[in-house]
């Protein structure tokens, strides 16, 4: 025990004079540790934020087509719907047992490039969104009046939109599209920031959009032929189609039941689409990028320990004196060879902790900023299980690493004994 600890003495010492260069080796793998496990928490949250971008629904309806396209432009606003669904066959979904809720979406005006969304006032106590998160009006109140407007928080910030503030609609997602400038809105309500595709809408009442579209045929304005904003309030303003209809259940177990019903029933032929497992299979299809990160990252990881490799390498010939004079003290070659690889193993558990520190204040101290900015939640929480197996993954890979200079130590401190040859 004595001779150990003498060992571990030196061993102590030897390192303290090498302060330097094993600070900067455990900096570099503290940056490997940042990048590798920061990629996995920030792959997890983008990834929770996208599957559930829309969450507490339990089907998404609308007419027959492909469930991807559907979820697309129903939960992102993206592309563009093949066809509507009847409001009958809204209401007919809204009757069925089982059926506790729906929320009706009809799309495709836009507001400066922002999707303009017309639904029901029960749209901004139904909708859930990551972990059933409700909605929350940052400023203001839900929309009440046919021509007012409730802005994400996305389109009042870039825009610089404030209460009060007079838009106008234009018809269609194209920039040469006409506007509905006869009828403008009144901004009445800014939600709160949501990381989800809220915060890049337009919500309007389904009132509107048929008071909007009017005095239109064919996707253009009638000739000669005009209603103005007042006389358009009067008139019978109930939606004849919708684009698709959010619904939720008195009891999740009968999802699959009512998804048969829904889509064997006569008459309109719909598509009803659970939400959770399309946009699973949505992130399935995007994952090369993902793979693509995880590449990088590992190869950062890598490099850093190549690093260490090279740098207890390089020491060597200036540390065979030192391994002699262990070797002088009753050190074996294993015990050289033992805390070579335990001295490796110290500096990549120092560096993974030091990297697991950093990243959590980034986390606190950026994580509200990439939240404002890129609308991504990075939440300040324990390591995963996941990340807790890169960072020991990264542990034994420093330790296998280690064992390279260990090893050639080893045969060296054999040859050499006590007469180092330079």
């Amino acid at each position: 025990m004595s001779r150990l600890a003498t060992l571990v003495g030196l061993a102590l010492k030897s390192a303290w004079n090498r302060r330097l260069t094993l600070s900067l080796i455990v900096l570099s793998v503290a940056l490997s540790t940042v990048l590798l496990v920061g990629l996995e928490r920030v792959r997890g949250q983008v990834r929770t934020a996208f599957v559930q971008a829309i969450s507490g629904t339990d089907l998404v309806v609308g007419a027959r087509g492909g469930q991807i396209q559907l979820i697309l432009y129903a939960v992102f606003h993206l592309g563009g719907a093949t066809n509507n669904m009847g409001w009958d066959s809204a209401q007919k979904i809204a009757a069925m047992d089982g059926v506790a809720w729906t929320v009706p979406l009809s799309m495709g005006d836009s507001h400066r490039g922002y999707p303009v969304v017309a639904t029901e006032a029960g749209f901004f106590e139904r909708f859930r969104y990551r972990r059933d998160q409700a909605l929350e009006v940052a400023e203001g109140r839900p929309f009440g009046d046919v021509f007012e407007a409730v802005l994400g928080s996305e389109v009042a910030a870039r825009l610089g939109y404030g209460l009060g503030q007079s838009i106008v609609l234009r018809h269609g997602l194209g920039q040469a599209a006409p506007d509905h400038a006869d009828k403008p809105f009144s901004v009445v309500g800014i939600l709160a920031p949501t990381g989800s595709p809220v915060d890049r809408s337009v919500y309007i009442n389904l009132e509107s959009m048929e008071a909007i579209h009017i005095d239109w045929r064919g996707g253009a304005p009638i000739r000669g032929f005009s209603v103005s904003a007042e006389r358009a309030r009067k008139m019978n303003l109930t939606p004849k189609s919708v684009t698709a209809l959010l619904v939720g259940l008195k009891n999740r177990r009968d999802v699959f039941a009512l998804q048969r019903e829904i889509q064997s029933a006569p008459g309109e032929a719909l598509s009803a689409v659970m939400p959770g497992v399309a946009l699973d299979q949505l992130w399935r299809l995007l994952g090369s990028g993902e793979r693509v990160l995880w590449l990088v990252s590992i190869l950062v990881t890598a490099t850093g320990l190549m690093g260490l490799i090279s740098s207890v390498l390089a020491g060597l010939g200036e540390r065979r004196r030192e391994l002699a004079i262990l070797r002088s003290v009753g050190a074996r070659p294993l015990d050289v060879l033992a805390l070579l690889s335990l001295e490796s193993l110290a500096l990549t558990l120092a560096g993974v902790l030091m990297g697991l520190t950093f990243l959590a204040i980034l986390i606190a101290v950026l994580g509200p900023v990439i939240s404002d900015a890129y609308g991504v939640a990075i939440d300040l929480s324990p390591p995963t299980a996941r990340e807790w197996l890169l960072s020991c993954a990264i542990i034994v890979a420093g330790y296998l690493a280690g064992l390279v200079p260990a090893v050639r130590a080893y045969f060296l401190s054999l040859g050499d004994g006590l007469s180092v040859s330079v």
